[in-house]
């Protein structure tokens, strides 16, 4: 059974873009290392490293998505909506060079280019949907609610991810047309992505139901509201 997933192998991408992307990485991890230090707190810090272990585990772990094709779970909207964009984009890039370098899952010159579409580009489209999507648990503050979010935060950022993937391979891929493979990559990867929603939604659902004060998402809704003067 062929494989489609987001890690890219080594010679996918020409050494100037595989550089570049290495960069483009690298910057954006320095952002969510400073940031990091405002989302973690003495309670929520074992949570990390809890959801980067869960994280790894659930990408070693293939489901079938079309005949031939198989997907597994990125990851990145589960862990921002947990802990927090930046701590998100942190502990997948550890769980990516952890993966990278033990089990050969995406190739070292790639690796850039992987925390990019998916411990970065991932991250920013989960989280940022989850928080337009916020006001639900407002209106209907159930576990439904929370499930949609989760859902949808997890569907547009696996998306997301495969769009990185088009962008650098058009930039700089080595193996034929981007445009031939695009709606084949995308297409399936909705459905993956939908694969990974429900398994997001019932995480998330689950852990806000044992102990909702380590849910980031839920901060602001928690956030003490100012008196009139």
């Amino acid at each position: 059974m062929d494989v489609v997933a987001m890690h890219m192998s080594d010679g996918l991408l020409d050494a100037r873009t595989s550089l570049l992307f290495l960069v483009v990485a690298a910057l954006g991890l320095a952002v969510a290392l400073r940031k990091a230090r405002s989302e973690l707190d003495e309670r929520t810090a074992p949570l990390a490293g809890l959801v980067a272990a869960f994280v790894f585990a659930l990408q070693m772990i293939n489901f079938p998505v079309l005949p031939g094709v198989s997907g597994h779970v990125l990851g990145g909207a589960l862990a921002a909506v947990l802990v927090g964009p930046a701590t998100a984009a942190l502990c997948l890039t550890v769980v990516l060079v952890v993966q990278s370098l033990l089990f050969a899952d995406g190739g070292l010159t790639a690796l850039g280019a992987n925390v990019t579409n998916m411990a970065l580009l991932g991250v920013v489209a989960g989280y940022g949907t989850a928080v337009a999507l916020r006001p639900l648990l407002r209106r209907y503050p159930s576990g439904l609610a929370l499930g949609v979010i989760s859902f949808g935060a997890a569907l547009v950022a696996t998306v997301a991810a495969a769009t990185g993937f088009l962008v650098e391979y058009a930039v700089g891929g080595t193996a034929g047309s981007a445009g031939t493979v695009a709606a084949f990559l995308l297409g399936t990867h909705v459905l993956i992505g939908a694969g990974e929603g429900l398994v997001t939604a019932v995480t998330v659902v689950a852990v806000a139901r044992a102990r909702p004060d380590l849910v980031y998402l839920f901060r602001p809704l928690r956030q003490p509201t100012r008196a009139p003067a």
